[in-house]
């Protein structure tokens, strides 16, 4: 019995050390190799390249961690001086705003590892065709990247899109200076199947994901509605509520321009005697004009629901 649970020892030992063989022989490999970078590049550099060792690159247990030579290459060169240099060479592949390494040797360093999933798109994506570098939205070496943290990931994004920028300043917009909805919320940045990457296949389905009660299906459907949410709404911000891209009626008259005496213009029916061309401003244009009557416009399942009225 002894015999058997000195066995069962033995036996759990070697299985315990050849569990953790890999690890450790990962973490060398990393060490070995980071070596001959940290002895220049130490915590006294700047910009801090040490501060990688608190982001998901620098985790030493896992077997994916890439080491320095992974993303910058050998760079011989740079390790050691050729003795005619009058300064040193820069690494083989480098990331910085000015680097002369081509942007596209640049994201392979990248999706080497980074490949699939949310990244399946990339090639003839927006991003792509423009020319962006991952290194100019993310940032591998420091402690929190900017543009996976919600609080500050639309200021990176902002940098580029600036009238998008300019709309989330509006009156009425979704809440995205306070961080409850950002642009990875509605968009995949690495590319997507539906217009403007949006995340689903299409604008409507992107935004059924918040806004589902406007999904339907309804008995009776609004055909601008059902085309696209962006026909009557600007997502990133307006100064008309809900987010209007034109106020009523006059929006409402950029497709109905023939009932309810709409084939009059708009400006001297809204301007009434101050116009000096009729009495009275019209009922069409006063108020919540067309949505006074017609207000269930996403759809309705009423019995009188081909009129969109309650």
């Amino acid at each position: 019995m002894k015999l058997a649970s000195l066995a069962l020892l033995a036996v759990l030992l070697s299985a315990g050390a050849l569990a953790q063989d890999k690890p450790a022989a990962r973490k060398d490999l990393v060490l070995r190799d980071d070596a001959k970078c940290t002895r220049c590049h130490d915590a006294e550099d700047n910009p801090q390249i040490l501060e990688i060792g608190k982001s998901k690159h620098g985790v030493r247990g896992d077997n994916r961690t890439p080491t320095c030579t992974s993303c910058h290459g050998e760079s011989e060169t740079h390790i050691n001086k050729p003795a005619n240099a009058t300064e040193r060479p820069k690494p083989d592949r480098t990331f910085t705003k000015h680097s002369t390494t081509p942007i596209e040797e640049r994201n392979e360093a990248c999706l080497s590892c980074h490949k699939g999933t949310a990244r399946t798109r990339w090639e003839g994506s927006a991003h792509h065709n423009n020319q962006l570098a991952c290194s100019d939205c993310h940032q591998t070496h420091a402690a929190f990247d900017r543009v996976l943290v919600r609080k500050t990931q639309t200021q990176v994004c902002f940098t580029c899109h600036k009238e998008q920028r300019a709309d989330s300043y509006k009156i009425s917009t979704h809440p995205i200076k306070e961080g409850k909805v950002i642009c990875a919320d509605c968009h995949n940045p690495h590319g997507a199947a539906g217009p403007s990457m949006v995340k689903r296949n299409t604008i409507n389905e992107t935004c059924h994901v918040c806004h589902a009660e406007k999904r339907g299906p309804f008995l009776f459907e609004h055909q601008p509605v059902v085309e696209n949410c962006a026909n009557c709404h600007n997502p990133h911000g307006s100064n008309l509520a809900p987010m209007l891209v034109s106020r009523a009626p006059w929006l409402c008259q950029s497709c109905h321009d023939g009932q309810h005496a709409s084939e009059n213009p708009i400006g001297r029916n809204a301007a009434g005697n101050q116009g000096g061309l009729i009495p009275a401003p019209s009922s069409q244009a006063t108020g919540r004009a067309c949505l006074s009557c017609h207000s269930v416009i996403h759809g309705s399942n009423s019995p009188n629901g081909g009129y969109f009225q309650r």
